[in-house]
């Protein structure tokens, strides 16, 4: 069923808005196999269904930015995971990378507890009972489900942390990553100062992009999990800065979904350098 799931996020991150009748079709599965599929990526804030469609307008901000490179972000995390032991206390922020991150322990069946600050990943594993999770307090950013300020950094200064996973909104090479919102910049990186190591957790298209304000200085990260797109520029400075990078290949196949005017719809696959493969 995960599988699948890729599938429904790539086919609705393309295309913004699916008929329903018509994803069944695509994916070769029964409308009632497909609406339990839904109805799970619904549950978790990723899709929203109207009227029978699906598309990811109206999703939660962050399960939205899930479905976007939803395979290469899940590689991302379960990489993370690997590096994860039994026993330790880590923090999680904000960011589609870190929930699918918190979704990926949780299925390793690891003995960890969670400390973070976005109510969102919170919400995310409360149905996972394996996994210990602790809110921290603080004010409420309605469009990302985050916590931050004052109040959180106070809040995390109570805890002694093994490892503090973070997403980034770009990153510049003579200062480190940076973000957009000035208060959750803050905020993570104050939290960062509890952790023993501190990694980042981005796809390769954020080393392209600047955010407004400054979230962590290189010599506050321990590692970067990200994908093989990284540029060499990027990749470089991470190694003058003593910066371990973790590289996670690229899905074998992207899935894709077009309609010509007067031809019916198919979904094909392509492989990384453009050959179709199949179609259908």
């Amino acid at each position: 069923m995960k599988d699948r799931n890729v599938r429904i996020l790539d086919l609705l991150a393309a295309h913004k808005n699916i008929k329903v009748t018509m994803l069944a079709e695509l994916l070769d599965v029964s409308q009632v196999t497909l609406r339990k599929d839904l109805d799970n990526l619904e549950k978790r804030g990723m899709i929203r269904r109207t009227h029978g469609y699906a598309s990811l307008d109206g999703a939660d901000d962050t399960g939205r930015r899930m479905a976007f490179n939803h395979s290469i972000k899940r590689k991302i995390a379960r990489a993370a995971v690997e590096i994860v032991e039994d026993g330790e206390t880590i923090m999680l922020e904000s960011g589609s990378c870190c929930a699918l991150f918190a979704e990926e322990l949780a299925l390793s069946g690891k003995n960890v507890t969670i400390i973070t600050n976005s109510a969102f990943i919170a919400n995310f594993m409360c149905k996972k009972p394996a996994v210990k999770v602790i809110l921290l307090g603080g004010y409420f950013q309605p469009e990302s489900h985050v916590l931050v300020g004052p109040m959180t950094i106070k809040c995390g200064e109570i805890f002694y942390l093994d490892k503090f996973f973070l997403g980034c909104d770009g990153f510049i090479s003579d200062n480190g990553f940076t973000g957009r919102d000035l208060l959750r910049a803050e905020t993570a990186g104050e939290l960062a100062k509890r952790a023993k190591k501190v990694f980042i957790l981005t796809e390769s298209a954020k080393f392209i992009r600047r955010g407004a304000y400054n979230l962590i200085p290189f010599d506050k990260v321990t590692g970067v999990f990200t994908d093989e797109g990284i540029s060499k520029e990027a990749e470089t400075v991470l190694r003058e800065k003593n910066v371990t990078l973790n590289k996670v290949a690229p899905g074998e196949e992207l899935i894709k979904w077009r309609q010509y005017p007067g031809q019916p719809p198919f979904i094909y696959t392509e492989k990384e350098n453009g050959n179709t493969l199949r179609s259908s």
